[in-house]
């Protein structure tokens, strides 16, 4: 069951699975990561068919973590369990996407205890008004420059979310992974300068294009600002700054990802008329039986 790699059918089959289930559950079950990770070599990947030989469940892991899906029409048939099963009995930790009964039941049965909470955030880009909100002095913001800028925002990304559990880890590789993606534009990836061009902090916006009746959506994909040139204020003004990035291309609204214990950026999002849009949970288990 477990693969390295997948292959090219592999892939297909499992993005059909990704289909059905989003159609049904009105979520979508994998995170970016989990999408990037199909087609690399990062990941673990876990698949169990059913009699037919219709693939039936994918999951996958990546350290400890990793997300699970299993097709609609199989649900029921201890697949979800095969699939922990196969991901091995040390620590684990699965999101659910969604706050849905049947997922928190399914973690329970299976000894998962409920570790984190993760709320997508929304906010008109038109109405109400963006708040004006100045930078500090002495501070620029600039577009990113792939290549030169690199090395020295992994220095503040990992200073930045130096306690998060997968932003503070990412590498030169997430970053170039993410470049060939084609959202990528280096004019939404803004950077907050000094006067020697030291990067203070940054706010990489992402656009997700429209799908079906879906219009396109703006995000707030990266925001942190180094501890070590912390600038009062530095957060809410790079917030604003790349908000009307996103308004200026024409999009109607912004999401954002943020753990519902960061009481410190949940205030900040709230002050900038954010509110909670969906909720994302992390069942996660020291070891099997523990």
């Amino acid at each position: 069951m477990p693969e390295v790699e997948l292959t090219a059918a592999e892939v297909a089959d499992v993005t059909a699975l990704v289909t059905a289930a989003a159609e049904a559950d009105g979520v979508h079950p994998l995170s970016e990561d989990g999408v990037l990770g199909l087609r690399g070599t990062t990941h673990r990947h876990l698949l169990t068919y059913a009699e037919d030989g219709d693939l039936a469940g994918y999951a996958y892991v990546s350290g400890t973590a990793g997300e699970l899906i299993v097709h609609p029409k199989h649900r029921l048939h201890g697949h979800g369990t095969a699939l922990l099963t196969a991901a091995g009995d040390g620590e684990l930790q699965f999101w659910a996407h969604g706050d849905e009964p049947a997922a928190r039941a399914f973690a329970e049965k299976l000894a998962f205890t409920r570790d984190r909470v993760l709320w997508q955030m929304r906010r008109s880009l038109t109405a109400p008004e963006l708040p004006g909100v100045p930078l500090p002095d002495g501070v620029r913001v600039r577009a990113f420059v792939p290549g030169a800028d690199d090395e020295a925002w992994l220095g503040v990304n990992s200073r930045a979310f130096d306690h998060h559990p997968e932003q503070g880890r990412w590498t030169r590789d997430d970053l170039r992974v993410r470049f060939a993606e084609p959202w990528f534009d280096p004019a939404g990836f803004l950077l907050a300068v000094d006067a020697d061009d030291r990067l203070l902090g940054f706010h990489w916006t992402k656009v997700h294009a429209a799908e079906g009746d879906t219009p396109a959506i703006g995000e707030i994909y990266v925001l942190g600002v180094d501890p070590g040139g912390h600038r009062r204020g530095l957060g809410a003004a790079l917030s604003v700054a790349g908000l009307r990035h996103l308004a200026a291309r024409g999009l109607a609204d912004a999401l954002l990802y943020v753990d519902e214990s960061n009481t410190a950026a949940v205030a900040l999002y709230r002050r900038l008329g954010f509110e909670v849009f969906s909720t994302d949970v992390q069942y996660g288990r020291l070891h099997l039986g523990s």
